[in-house]
């Protein structure tokens, strides 16, 4: 039901925290808490590292949870870096599905304040695009996620608040926090997004202005985890990326039905394509520059 005033601390709420190094394989798991062994970060050589780590839905007097789990993170020595990337699911059991429109409505109106409060890194950027008015109208003509998914690299297919996840698991995704191990960092970034949402499930309209909102949240403007630049490689890949996706765009798509490009890199053969199609699965393919057409080298197979 909406509108609805609810305490922010009742909601359930989970955060997936993306690292680098340590060993994920052998950590000691919380009961319920899932290591996503799938979900590799980048060090700084551009090696897959890592892992992303992910509570049970927990409730506000859950959270020393966390704690204990980043200082078994840390004592591996797990760390962040530029790579990484911090998400908070929010649970949207009091107001069910009616309160999808109005989080369309809310991330039109604040969106870049939530992103400059949360110091999103301009690189960072791609995984969270913003919701546009577009998405809004598809959503009323048709509510389901496919209205509210971005489309394009798939890296950006979830928003930066990405409504999607209410089909999936019944939360809002709240994707624009940096890569943190500091507990106050995260509880900072939790609260924020818990506060958000309550404040749109009560009906409340929100400042634009980032300050603003901060006052109406009745949250820090400072405290969030900060920004991390990337290496000059990874933003020379990045800028090869962009010039390429373009020009193998249709390629993709002839190659894996609903195909979109995930990611390019430079391989010894050529370029390694991989493509992700609609339920999330990778295939790779190496590719050879034309001198009249693209060539296929090999499928890679995993």
């Amino acid at each position: 039901m909406w509108p609805q005033s609810v305490d922010w601390k009742t909601l359930t709420f989970g955060v997936e925290i993306e690292f680098i190094g340590g060993q994920p394989e052998q950590l000691e798991l919380l009961p319920g808490w899932i290591m996503s062994l799938e979900e590799r970060q980048l060090d700084e050589t551009g090696l897959e590292s890592g892992s992303e780590l992910k509570p049970p839905p927990l409730l506000w007097e859950d959270r020393a949870q966390i704690r204990t789990m980043l200082e078994r993170l840390q004592a591996q020595g797990a760390s962040v870096n530029w790579s990484c990337g911090l998400h908070v699911h929010i649970g949207l059991e009091p107001w069910g599905q009616g309160i999808v429109p109005r989080l369309l409505d809310a991330a039109l109106q604040c969106q870049e304040a939530i992103e400059e409060l949360l110091g999103t890194s301009p690189h960072r950027r791609l995984f969270c695009p913003p919701v546009t008015a577009e998405m809004k109208e598809r959503y009323a003509a048709a509510p389901e996620e496919d209205s509210v998914r971005n489309f394009g690299r798939p890296q950006s297919h979830r928003c930066g608040i990405n409504t999607a996840a209410w089909f999936d698991i019944q939360t809002v995704e709240i994707r624009y926090a940096n890569g943190s191990l500091n507990y106050e960092e995260i509880l900072a970034t939790v609260e924020l997004c818990l506060r958000f949402v309550a404040a749109v499930g009560e009906g409340s309209t929100l400042s634009s202005d980032f300050k603003e909102l901060a006052v109406q949240l009745s949250v820090p403007i400072a405290g969030y985890p900060p920004p991390l630049p990337p290496p000059r490689w990874f933003e020379e890949r990045t800028w090869l990326e962009d010039s390429l996706t373009p020009v193998l765009t249709s390629m993709a798509a002839d190659l894996v039905q609903h195909g979109e490009i995930h990611h390019i890199l430079p391989v010894p053969e050529g370029l390694l394509l991989a493509v992700e199609d609609r339920d999330g699965h990778l295939s790779k393919f190496v590719i050879q520059p034309p001198a009249a057409e693209w060539k296929v080298v090999r499928q890679i197979t995993e």
